[in-house]
């Protein structure tokens, strides 16, 4: 289809204050009043909006060097663990990591309190090397004083996450809130049509590189979404009726706002976090005018039942329906509610476009479309194998019990060079950036015998004369 604009006019028109911005439940309006083509023909960007559990969120922290230096191994933030297999003082913090003394108390809440400056005590424990001589760290810390700390969530802004209810005879708590028996309840959270994601189904304007509102402040999609599928069906308006696409997303969290990233906890399911995210969506096209007009009447959803493992669809419902506070399933009336905040969801779509009507924001090209088609895999058929006691023996890779012995059989050198440097003789040297051996050279001083990170065996004995390096 023709773009009747493109993003480049419409930065020029937001640069001189010409632009035309409606949020997503403005442009719904417009459209029943005067019709897509004119959508088309007069709106610049759609703003959206959304504020909800996201689970698969977190953020990276560079916490800056101790005095003495320190590699961080064992990493705790206000009681709870950040994963420290990085580099000496990064380490990274998950939104569902459980502290280890309340369980409704976790990493989300701590991205939370470190957003909102509070001073948080942070531990830290290494074994000591000759580099990094330092073994263990004990002092508050708040944003001001680390180097970075920005927000990467892998998998965000769900597109038309399924609603869900219980059959079962007893109480069901789960992600989704808390669940009432014999279909006693529905809980979704999506926003309907504010969700950015059901403004641009197709991801025809969305891509890597895409600036968006992240927490307040300024993000940016970084990939595919984990969990990212478009084999899914689809109502008559060409909107997914289950989780399909999803967003990867980055931002600096030390300039975000604490009213758009929240701890939570859900009974008996665990810590989460609340995250605000708002695309905008350039009206490039009729096709994209058609899709950001969409309204809660024409976007709809599954209800899936959380008592059967394998989660049946009971039902398809509206979002109009799920939001008029009752559905109808097997013949019975039942109460629905959202987890994902409406009143916030409008906000951001709001602040958004404030934003761009201000000249503080410009809409970006992708560097690459997220058009790839993908399906979901699953574990399901994987053969699960039982622990049989305490001192079985386990094949960490499939045929051995150490998984170095797997990757002995794919040693090959890097020529990174560490053991050029060690080698008094010139035996080992650099001829066009491979390190080559002189075996001539060699006087088995063993210098390099430790040296190689990949694990190669240089000679431990005179006798052997067999470097596993290409030379």
């Amino acid at each position: 289809m023709e773009n009747l604009r493109t993003i480049e006019e419409i930065n020029k028109k937001i640069e001189r204050g010409e632009a035309v911005v409606l949020t997503a439940e403005e442009v719904v309006r417009m459209a029943k009043e005067e019709g897509v083509k004119e959508v088309a023909r007069k709106v610049d960007v759609v703003t959206t909006g959304t504020f909800a559990p996201m689970c698969s969120s977190g953020a990276f922290i560079n916490f800056g060097h101790t005095m003495p230096a320190m590699r961080m191994e064992k990493i705790k933030l206000a009681g709870v663990e950040v994963y420290g297999g990085l580099a000496a003082v990064d380490g990274f913090i998950g939104a569902t990591q459980e502290s280890d003394f309340d369980k409704t108390f976790g990493g989300g809440h701590v991205i939370e309190m470190l957003i909102r400056g509070e001073d948080l005590l942070l531990e830290a424990y290494g074994k000591g090397t000759d580099c990094y001589p330092g073994k263990n760290f004990r002092g508050y810390i708040n944003k001001d004083m680390i180097n970075d700390f920005f927000l990467f969530n892998p998998r965000n802004a769900y597109q038309n996450y399924a609603a869900a209810t219980n059959s079962s005879g007893k109480v069901l708590y789960t992600y989704m809130g808390k669940l009432l028996p014999n279909y006693g309840n529905v809980n979704y959270s999506t926003s309907g049509e504010l969700s950015p994601l059901l403004k641009d189904p197709k991801m025809k304007t969305i891509g890597i590189g895409t600036r968006i509102f992240l927490g307040g402040g300024v993000g940016y999609v970084s990939w595919y979404g984990t969990q990212f599928r478009t084999n899914v069906r689809e109502n008559d308006k060409g909107v997914p009726l289950a989780p399909a696409r999803t967003l990867a997303l980055i931002g600096d969290a030390k300039k975000m706002d604490p009213r758009f990233v929240k701890g939570a906890y859900f009974k008996n399911y665990g810590v989460t976090l609340f995250v605000g995210v708002g695309v905008p969506i350039p009206v490039l096209n009729e096709e994209i005018a058609f899709c950001v007009s969409l309204s809660n009447e024409e976007i709809h959803t599954e209800i899936k039942d959380y008592a059967k493992l394998e989660k049946p669809t009971v039902g398809v419902v509206s979002y109009a329906q799920l939001r008029s506070g009752k559905v109808e399933i097997n013949g019975k009336e039942v109460r629905t509610t959202s987890l994902s905040s409406l009143q916030k969801a409008r906000e951001i779509a709001n602040i958004l476009k404030e934003w761009i009507l201000a000249g503080r924001f410009f809409l970006t090209n992708p560097a690459a479309m997220l058009d790839e088609e993908r399906t979901l895999k699953s574990l399901s058929k994987v053969t699960q194998i039982a622990l049989q006691s305490e001192d079985e023996k386990v094949e960490y890779v499939r045929g051995t019990s150490h998984p170095k012995e797997k990757l002995s059989e794919h040693k090959e050198c890097v020529n990174c060079g560490a053991c050029i440097s060690v080698c008094n003789y010139g035996a080992l040297y650099w001829d066009e950036d491979k390190v080559k051996f002189d075996e001539s050279k060699c006087v088995y001083c063993m210098l390099c015998t430790d040296t190689c990170p990949v694990g190669l065996r240089l000679p431990d004995e005179k006798s052997d004369l067999k470097f596993e390096m290409p030379y």
